[in-house]
């Protein structure tokens, strides 16, 4: 590592395939004001990592485009204003792109330490999927102890720490997936009530489990059909909050429902927003969630790991739609 100064990453120089993926030596950007240099050990595999690589998530401007949005490893350098990190601090960081690779430059408001007894592969599996869940569903939609909410997608990495969440913070948790093994795990993460959308509607279910009322929350990744279905599900003075289209970006919507019920519908997506929004996102997370990691109350699921060399299947097996939890790249070589 750091040979010339260099480091190893992985690009792509047209998008496509998982097989369009590569090996290459390039050279990280001076620190700027604010920023950390981490030498990764683990980096985590995350839906927006496909869609970059096909094409259909260009990273923002000035963003890094190499691949990967978190990781974990050791602060190597911080730059000369940062004075809440040390080198030799083990941190896991939201990073703006650049994460499959051996070192990495994020911002330090955008790291946090690595929770009691947790390793780096399990650290790496954090950032994305936390600032995601807490940034939309807690700060957007306000989720609260003793409220009801339906994650759709629940066997997934953002599915799965949206469930352990909010039922730790004192929610009901309702839960879809695609087979009866996924919903087996989402009642293992924490849901009351998991259902196989392929199988039934999640629309009369949820109804019936509510005494009609309905739930106060919908964690929406899918998008398309699901989207009045989500607000027949929902209370009066219901959120929704949409973090994804798995079945599609367009819907047509029953806007007097939304009237009727009074209903909010918010949504976001993450790497866009600016230093100072995550900055905000990180510091919740340390005041409300860590203690509850350092506590050992929250468990991480890692579905698999892959070593750097095998980025390509890692791809694939998310491609491939059949893990619960997280995916990530062991970097420690």
């Amino acid at each position: 590592m750091f040979d010339n100064g260099t480091v190893r990453q992985v690009v792509f120089e047209q998008p496509g395939d998982a097989n369009v993926m590569q090996f290459a030596q390039g050279k990280l950007d001076c620190l700027q004001q604010g920023q950390v240099r981490i030498k990764v050990h683990a980096a985590g595999v995350n839906g927006p990592d496909i869609k970059q690589r096909m094409g259909a998530y260009p990273p923002p401007e000035g963003a890094s485009p190499i691949l990967g949005l978190e990781v974990a490893g050791v602060i190597i350098a911080v730059a000369d204003d940062v004075t809440q990190w040390q080198v030799g601090d083990a941190v896991c960081a939201l990073v703006p792109g650049g994460g499959y690779a051996e070192a990495v430059n994020t911002y330090a408001a955008h790291c946090l330490p690595i929770p009691n007894g947790w390793s780096f592969i399990q650290a790496a599996a954090l950032p994305e999927t936390f600032f995601t869940v807490w940034g939309n569903v807690f700060m957007r939609a306000g989720l609260k102890p003793g409220e009801t909410v339906l994650v759709h997608g629940g066997s997934g990495g953002i599915g799965s720490t949206a469930i352990q969440l909010a039922s730790l913070l004192g929610a009901k948790v309702f839960a879809t997936s695609g087979s009866e093994e996924k919903c087996q795990f989402c009642l293992s993460q924490g849901a009351s009530f998991a259902l196989n959308y392929h199988k039934q509607s999640f629309v009369e279910s949820i109804l019936a489990l509510t005494d009609n009322a309905g739930v106060n929350v919908v964690v929406d990744i899918a998008g398309g059909d699901f989207i009045n279905e989500n607000l027949k599900v929902l209370a009066m003075d219901g959120r929704m909050v949409s973090i994804a289209v798995q079945r599609g970006p367009k819907a047509t919507v029953d806007i007097f429902r939304i009237m009727a019920k009074r209903i909010v519908w918010t949504g976001s997506t993450l790497r866009p927003q600016s230093v100072a929004a995550k900055a905000q996102i990180a510091e919740q997370l340390r005041q409300h969630v860590w203690p509850l990691l350092d506590a050992g109350k929250f468990d991480i699921v890692i579905d698999k790991v892959f070593m750097f060399d095998d980025v390509v299947a890692a791809h694939q097996h998310m491609e491939a739609g059949l893990h619960k939890g997280k995916i990530v790249l062991d970097i420690s070589n």
